[in-house]
């Protein structure tokens, strides 16, 4: 905006209300996928908050026990754990197995090692919803924000083609307007940037305490075959 003294002035919402309407429609765009990328951030953080406590405590059950039917019984409220799912998994295929047979051996757990990779592979799915709409809003915010900065540039220097005084102060506002463009898809793609690292690492451990549960669970299932 430019003031009657000819000094350039006002606040960012009256540079935002005085841009034009493709400018205004990339910025509605970018808060839009800053907000949603915010409220995808702090329930993805609960959720593998939930996920590590319930995992730490689902972990020390079933070494303190070693029960597969008491550990069952434990883990119903400890669902937001990816470990009890795939115990579970395991838990059903191996009793199945003895309900057909009186002794299993170890060929018989190549389905319980088939099921166990489902359950692995469904929870690490489920871990990592949300993060493709991170990655994304990371990659495209900056050059959303950019077009909209060149559109509003673009107009500026056409509106001080046409003005009678080619001065600073008469293109500085247009300038001024379409850099917020850029400014706000940078401030929405760094923190989806930052989340998104942060919980692909989480879910990567995830991934790996499943991986190595499920080995863990095949070789205790395996001794309790030869027991039983």
């Amino acid at each position: 905006m430019q003031p009657e003294d000819g000094v350039f002035g006002g606040s960012i919402w009256e540079m935002v209300a005085a841009s034009g309407a493709v400018v205004q429609g990339v910025l509605v765009i970018l808060i839009l996928m800053s907000i949603s990328s915010w409220a995808i951030t702090i329930a993805k953080y609960m959720q593998l908050k939930k996920a590590s406590d319930d995992s730490r405590e689902f972990s020390e059950i079933f070494w303190e026990t070693k029960d597969f039917a008491r550990i069952d019984d434990s883990s119903d409220r400890l669902q937001a754990s990816p470990l009890v799912p795939v115990f579970r998994s395991g838990y059903r295929e191996i009793n199945q197995l003895f309900s057909e047979r009186d002794r299993i051996d170890e060929t018989d757990f190549h389905a319980v090692e088939r099921s166990l990779q489902r359950v692995e592979f469904d929870e690490g799915n489920r871990l990592e919803k949300g993060l493709t709409f991170l990655a994304s809003t990371a990659s495209a915010a900056p050059f959303i924000g950019l077009f909209g900065t060149v559109w509003g540039i673009m107009n500026a220097f056409h509106g001080l083609s046409e003005a009678h005084m080619t001065t600073l102060q008469a293109v500085a506002p247009g300038i001024s307007e379409a850099l917020i463009a850029t400014a706000i898809g940078l401030a929405a793609a760094i923190p989806a940037a930052i989340a998104y690292n942060y919980f692909s690492v989480s879910v990567r451990r995830f991934r790996q305490s499943m991986d190595r549960f499920s080995r863990e669970f095949i070789a205790l299932a395996q001794i309790t075959a030869r027991n039983s």
